[in-house]
Parts: structure tokens; C-alpha cells; sequence
């Protein structure tokens, strides 16, 4: 088989002379590469799609579906990842990968570029469970992850000569503009709901700048009333199903706060509620090492707290943020008191500060306006 790049409206595309049906023709592919800077790029991906189309006319078939191949794969990624990572895998491939391809009835050796790029498309535009739309790049990436991984195994079984999802274009990162709560909002919020069960929990949140897998994950050993620090070193996550893990979300997670005045009320309040409850239910207390759980001692559910912040928010008429934007307000206030982003990195928890700028860089307000006076100053200097 032969085959050569062809440039068309500014891209490149893959001309491949092949044979269907004991007929000649010119098979035209996207690469979904523009012309200029990936030329070689474009030629890699010109012979990897030549070898694997010479080997499924040449080579041994596989008749293994690909959505069977995929669900073989989630039992071998299960050994190698965490309980939360594989959920997520598992959901995607479940809801929305097997059903695609085992509605098409695509075998592990048919799938091609342009198969993986009208799946990419079309979620894109109606890719929604609930029908409603499609699905963000970022979930997008997702989906590709899952795909690669699957056929990148497959490689090394020796079944595909190649991956063709590395070739795969997805539409581009649409920028996400963080909600946040000013400090009147969050002092006028808090006041709304101190009678409310989740206040210390939320108040906690806010003060520290959580996630809600960290906040969930407080357990009484992450508190220290004497060195007066309060540590992140457990996590409580879910994406099917709870899990409760012994471990942050990466190492810059692990990290320690000062316990200020308010927050060492706040545990004092909640161990004090806890051994009064212990009381109260006996021996249908559950126990448990967490800080912040029902009643009976057993732990709150992320969902739970996920589904209720919306509704204390409807409840006391505040504006509508998610959960996580307590997290955000958080940095804002950090931010706005003066402090750098690398300062906010680091009580935030984040792996480097790209990702801080990427969030918060916008909101480094007063650091710009002493840079524009600066600038001001030096430019109206008498010559």
C-alpha cells in the first residue's frame, strides 16, 4: 500500500491508495495537523496508519471486539491503579466507551484514527447521558485517556501495530472563570448557617482552603492542640462508591496549617459534641476517627455534602457557588490580603504554580497595580 500527504484548506490529510472491494481508490484521512510546524509529525503518522492498514490485510485477524478488549483492560488497570481512579475509569468506559463501540460492532483490529475521531466529534456535540448537549474538553480527555490506555495495552499484547488515539484532536480547553464569595459574603453566609449541623464543616473548608476530599478526610490525629497544627494527611473521595484512603492527593497535599483561634473552637466543639453523642446512642455509636460525621458516629457521604451545600445556599438566599469555590473564595482572600501566588500554592496544595496562575493569576490584582505604577512612574521621569 502507498500513500502520501496532501495539504487541504491550511491541513494536512493522508492520501492512501487502497483497495476496496477489488477496486482502486484514493482514501483521503485528516490529520487534524495544520500545515505549518508538523510536517514531521504529519509523516510519522502517514507511515504508522500505512503499517497498520498493510497489517490488517496481510496479518492475523483478531475477532475480539473492541468494547471486549476494553473491559479486559479495566480488569488489568484495576491491579495497578487506586480504588477512586479506577471508578472513574470504569464509569466512563461502562456509560459511554463499551456502549459506543459495541453498538458499531468494531473489532480491536478495524479501530482507526478516523473511527476514534467521530467518536471524539460526536460526543463533543451530543455526548450528554441526559441528552442534553455535549461534553467539555476536559471530560473529552478523559475519555481519550481511557482509550489510549486500552489500545496502548493492546500494542504491547501485539495485537495493533500502533495507537491511533495519540493522533486524535480534541476541541480546546474552554477557560473556566472561578466563582467566588467576597469576605462580606462569606461573614454573611456563616452567620445565616450557624445553627446548621454542616457549619463547622463548611467553616473548616473556608478557613483552610479544602478540598472536599481533605475536609471529609479530618481525622482526630490530623488535629494537634498542643503544637496548635492542624495536618492534611487523609482523604475521603468518591466517585461510585466512598473511599476512605490514607493519603493526599499527590505530595504537595500533605501539608500542615496553624490552628487558628476560631478553627481550635471549632474541633474543641466537635469532640466535645462526639463524646456526648457516644453517650447518648451507647452501643449503637458507630466509632469512628473522623471529625466531622452524623450523629450516630458514621461518616458523611461526599455526595451528601456535595447535594446539601447547594441547598443551604437556596435556603439563606446567598448567591449560587459550588462546593469548591469555598476553596476558591479562600485563595481570593489570600490573594487580596497581599499574599503571592507561590504563598497560595503552597496553602492551597497545589503540585506547582502553573496550575495556582492558571486559577488564581486574574485575581493578583494589587501586584498589577503596583507594576502599572512602577511602569507610570518610570515612563513620566523628565528625560
Amino acid at each position: 500500500m502507498t500513500g502520501s500527504l496532501q495539504m487541504k484548506n491550511g491541513k494536512f490529510y493522508m492520501v492512501l491508495n487502497v483497495q476496496e472491494n477489488g477496486k482502486r481508490k484514493m482514501k483521503w484521512i485528516s490529520t487534524g495537523l495544520v500545515v505549518k510546524g508538523n510536517k514531521r509529525k504529519a509523516e510519522q503518522m502517514l507511515r504508522e496508519t500505512l503499517q497498520a492498514y498493510e497489517i490488517q490485510q496481510s496479518g492475523p485477524k483478531c475477532n475480539m471486539l473492541f468494547s471486549d478488549y476494553i473491559q479486559k483492560w479495566l480488569e488489568y488497570v484495576q491491579r495497578k491503579v487506586d480504588e477512586v481512579t479506577y471508578q472513574g475509569y470504569e464509569l466512563l468506559a461502562q456509560r459511554q466507551i463499551i456502549p459506543w463501540f459495541k453498538e458499531k460492532g468494531t473489532k480491536l483490529e478495524d479501530v482507526t484514527l478516523p473511527l476514534l475521531q467521530e467518536y471524539v466529534d460526536e460526543k463533543a456535540t451530543r455526548g450528554r447521558v441526559d441528552g442534553k448537549g455535549g461534553l467539555s474538553p476536559r471530560s473529552l480527555r478523559l475519555h481519550k485517556n481511557v482509550i489510549f490506555q486500552s489500545l496502548t495495552e493492546a500494542v504491547k499484547d501485539g495485537l495493533l501495530p500502533n495507537n491511533p488515539c495519540q493522533y486524535v484532536v480534541l476541541p480546546k480547553n474552554i477557560r473556566y472563570e472561578s466563582h467566588f464569595y467576597t469576605v462580606e459574603q462569606l461573614n454573611q453566609f456563616f452567620e445565616a448557617i450557624k445553627d446548621e449541623p454542616l457549619y463547622p464543616l463548611l467553616k473548616i473548608t473556608a478557613i483552610y482552603g479544602l478540598r472536599r476530599s481533605e475536609v471529609l478526610g479530618l481525622k482526630w490525629d490530623s488535629i494537634d492542640f498542643d503544637a496548635g497544627t492542624v495536618t492534611i494527611r487523609h482523604t475521603g473521595s468518591k466517585v461510585t462508591k466512598a473511599v476512605e484512603k490514607d493519603k493526599t492527593k499527590n505530595a504537595t497535599s500533605y501539608r500542615s496549617f496553624p490552628l487558628t483561634n476560631e478553627a481550635r473552637s471549632i474541633f474543641q466543639a466537635a469532640k466535645t459534641e462526639e463524646q456526648k453523642n457516644r453517650r447518648l446512642f451507647g452501643k449503637a455509636y458507630q466509632e469512628s476517627d473522623y471529625v466531622f460525621k452524623w450523629p450516630d458516629g458514621h461518616s458523611y457521604s461526599p455526595d451528601y455534602i456535595t447535594e446539601k451545600f447547594p441547598a443551604l445556599l437556596k435556603k439563606h438566599g446567598m448567591p449560587h457557588i459550588r462546593l469548591h469555590e469555598l476553596r476558591h473564595s479562600c485563595a481570593s482572600l489570600l490573594i487580596n490580603a497581599g499574599f503571592t501566588l507561590k504563598d497560595v500554592q503552597e496553602w492551597m496544595g497545589h503540585a506547582d504554580i502553573k496550575m495556582t496562575a492558571n486559577i488564581y493569576g486574574h485575581l493578583d490584582v494589587s501586584r498589577k497595580q503596583s507594576m502599572a505604577a512602577k511602569l507610570s512612574g518610570d515612563l513620566s521621569a523628565p528625560c
